[in-house]
């Protein structure tokens, strides 16, 4: 089989590259992690869906993958550039718990988001305030060319060094709005490398420095952690595409001027050699953001009865360059397509088990290995699949297509006549790339009950055989009494439904 080159989109040059590692057979990402002052949105979370699936085609290419994703736990302003207060004093100003408390609560909880999407663990999470030493000495390399200092801190001067803004490419003579305007800045989009904290001030985080007590700015941390962890350059910078235009940029000529570097014609220069960014996901009816009460995070879509892997399927669904509109219409749909696999391949699974011998007990498992390769399939005796396979992988390839990978999964799981065995194996080597758990979900996983309901699933189950009974009967008129009740605890009998769901709840 033929395996397709990897090509990734470069936010940096602007157009499609060959994937060629800095080092022969490896594969090191960077991914800009949470900062953990909130509950992560859905729409934060599409990035790290995004760098999961971009991890597990570098894996099932072959690469050996290093991944780190970052903790920030200070540094981060209310304002993604200079302005406002740093997120967690804030949040800890308004609580009675500590920085340290805040940090330690929200973390687990975007990492239960994390397990809940079935996205890898990185080889690192790398924590900001461990790497507060590392910050101070990468600041005092660069701060005689390229840095100076006003009363609020030390400033990196963005005139030192080569193509300031080119990720951007929204650098104006007025410079960046949504810098804030601190006087004395040399240009308007200088920017903050460590914070010195007010006179008669004291935050709960601060550190000593040659430029005064204080804290680092939030760019210096993603370049420190990712020269320290993955070396300059490393592979590939993941992030959100609001990164894109201030955060990077940062993190790029901080990355310049730490290694001599010239400009961003060599992207190697930028400490990275490709910078990807996920597009928004976009909920236009206003109402679930948080200052409207009802914050569209992960727990809210399984309290209103969806799978978290539904809103992976609806990522999925979506290149990840292309903006993802989210509607309960649409998460609907995409838990519709989640079951309709699952169901496909509870069936694969009973047929398989009335195949094999008694002597294969772990037969029907087919849940892949972490590592799964494509070498790993090509070694595989799975001759009748190839062009299943070549259809997948160069959709994959070609800048991480998970939609059309999806239709290619979706016929894989559609062809007759062949050996469940074989079907399951293919299901599993491509499930290893969309992560989508196929092979450990169950039906009873996905029927998921609404907060909002009150009626037991046994009462539903128990109503329902009392219902076929008196259909079985032909007593019309008790069968749809009995529907209606349902109907009015939020209970739809799905009647003739190709699923085979039989019900489900409203929400």
């Amino acid at each position: 089989m033929t395996e397709a080159p990897l090509k990734l989109f470069n936010s940096l040059t602007r157009k499609l590259e060959v994937f060629e590692p800095v080092h022969a057979g490896e594969a090191r990402v960077y991914t800009c992690g949470p900062t953990v002052y909130n509950y992560a949105h859905i729409g934060n979370m599409r990035a790290y869906v995004f760098a999961d699936v971009l991890g597990r085609t570098l894996t099932w290419k072959g690469y050996d993958l290093t991944h780190v994703i970052n903790i920030t736990d200070v540094g981060h302003l209310t304002d993604d550039a200079d302005a406002g207060e740093d997120k967690l004093e804030k949040a800890a100003a308004g609580s009675q718990r500590s920085i340290r408390e805040i940090a330690a609560h929200y973390t687990a909880a975007f990492k239960a988001d994390v397990a809940a999407l079935n996205i890898r663990e990185p080889a690192r999470w790398s924590v900001a305030t461990d790497y507060i030493d590392e910050m101070i000495a990468f600041a005092k390399s660069i701060a005689d060319r390229h840095c100076y200092m006003l009363d609020s801190g030390l400033y990196f001067d963005v005139s030192t060094v080569e193509d300031y803004g080119r990720l951007a490419r929204a650098v104006t003579e007025e410079g960046e709005g949504r810098i804030d305007a601190v006087e004395g800045k040399r240009n308007a989009a200088d920017f903050a490398i460590w914070r010195t904290t007010p006179p008669g001030e004291k935050r709960q985080m601060e550190w000593d420095s040659p430029w005064g007590r204080g804290a680092p700015g939030w760019h210096l941390e993603c370049s420190v952690m990712g020269e320290a962890l993955l070396g300059f350059p490393f592979d590939i910078h993941t992030g959100g595409i609001d990164h894109r235009e201030i955060h990077h940029p940062n993190e790029i000529a901080q990355n310049q001027a730490f290694c001599g570097c010239g400009g961003l014609d060599d992207a190697r220069n930028s400490g990275a050699k490709i910078w990807m960014h996920n597009n928004f996901l976009v909920e236009r009816s206003g109402k679930m953001s948080k200052s409207s009460g009802e914050f569209l995070r992960l727990r809210l879509l399984v309290e209103k009865g969806y799978h978290p892997l539904a809103y992976r399927m609806m990522c999925l669904q979506a290149h990840y360059r292309s903006e993802l509109e989210f509607s309960w219409e649409g998460l609907g749909a995409a838990l519709t397509r989640l079951k309709r696999m699952v169901q496909r391949i509870e069936n694969l699974k009973a047929r398989h088990a009335e195949l094999v011998s008694a002597s294969m007990p772990d037969a029907s498992n087919w849940s892949h290995e972490e590592g799964w390769s494509l070498k790993q399939v090509q070694d595989d005796e799975l001759e009748s699949w190839v062009d299943f396979f070549i259809n997948f992988d160069a959709s994959m390839s070609e800048d991480l297509n998970s939609a059309i990978a999806i239709t290619v999964l979706e016929d894989v799981l559609a062809r007759k006549k062949v050996l469940p065995s074989e079907t399951l194996k293919v299901v599993a080597g491509m499930d290893a790339v969309l992560g989508l758990d196929l092979l450990g979900l169950t039906r009873s996983d996905l029927r998921i009950r609404p907060v909002s309901a009150t009626i037991t699933e046994d009462e539903i189950e128990a109503a329902l055989a009392e219902r076929k009974q008196a259909r079985a009967a032909k007593d019309f008129a008790r069968s749809d009494a009995i529907r209606d009740e349902l109907s009015r605890q939020g209970v739809e009998v799905m009647d003739g439904d190709p699923l085979g769901w039989e019900w489900r709840l409203e929400r």
